[in-house]
């Protein structure tokens, strides 16, 4: 209620987001089976979807569901289709997230299901997640890095109309204990303010790489280990949102908003004219 009462006060549309997120905050491959290979369990879902984006006068539907099975894809694509069909006659469209696939016989289970071409024509729209390279239980990296990004993009745009597409963009980072050890070291995730904070804390330069376009810095905590953080500034931001135009998307989303950034809104309001 407390988001919904902020997006009335900034005149901002909110939407429903649906996933097959359990309770623990995991994707769930068996809540994704469960619902596409029932005809009257997204019959019932539907109709609740419905009810609600009635009840909270929602504008749309974002649609994330991750790790599929494989065989599953078609029917996802069906789905988010008659979601796109009903929902768009009550004035609402449907937006689905997609992994950040860089061809379509990608291997691996966030990405076999996500039929690129079939989603981007059951959909009103697609957002890239084009983020997560640099991750919790991966070596130390940028999360987006701008050659990584673009990979992505240039596959996207031989399967999906790029008015239809909307960027993804990261607005966090990760802190790495050093050495990284696979399978051993765990990154937290940290807000990219909390990012600057540690550097000044540490009285430490940041520094910037300008092939992945993000910026880094080391540390060393208090009990003597060496840390390694990689995060988003206005810099990286800026390189970013740039490929909106290059590539001629229709906009950018933005994961997640929950952490407050001052960069991020500066940039974007540099770059763009914002409509009330």
């Amino acid at each position: 209620e407390g988001i919904l009462a902020a997006a009335g006060q900034y005149s901002v549309l909110p939407w429903m987001h649906l996933s097959t997120m359990t309770e623990e905050g995991r994707f769930s491959s068996a809540r994704a089976e469960a619902l596409l290979g029932s005809a009257p369990r997204q019959e019932t879902l539907l109709g609740q979807i419905k009810e609600i984006l009635k009840e909270k006068g929602y504008g749309g539907l974002d649609v994330d569901f991750e790790y599929i099975r494989p065989e599953l894809g078609a029917a996802y694509a069906a789905f988010v289709d008659r979601l796109r069909r009903e929902l768009n006659s009550l004035g609402c469209s449907v937006l689905v997230a997609l992994a950040p696939k860089t061809f379509a016989e990608q291997r691996g289970l966030l990405y076999e299901a996500h039929d690129y071409a079939a989603l981007g024509r059951a959909a009103n729209g697609v957002l890239l997640m084009t983020y997560e390279w640099g991750y919790t239980a991966g070596p130390p990296m940028a999360v987006s890095p701008l050659p990584n990004v673009r990979t992505v993009l240039d596959y996207a745009v031989t399967e999906i109309p790029p008015e239809k597409i909307f960027l993804g963009l990261s607005n966090y980072g990760y802190d790495w204990p050093l050495p990284f050890v696979q399978g051993v070291t765990r990154a937290p995730s940290i807000s990219n303010q909390r990012a600057i904070e540690l550097a000044i804390e540490h009285d430490v330069a940041i520094q910037y790489d300008e092939t992945a376009q993000a910026p880094f810095f080391h540390y060393t905590a208090a009990d003597g280990t060496i840390h390694e953080v990689w995060f988003e500034d206005a810099r990286s931001l800026s390189a970013r949102l740039s490929l909106i135009a290059e590539y001629g998307f229709q906009g950018a989303g933005i994961w997640n908003l929950m952490r407050p950034f001052s960069q991020l809104w500066l940039v974007i309001s540099s770059l763009y004219h914002i409509e009330d």
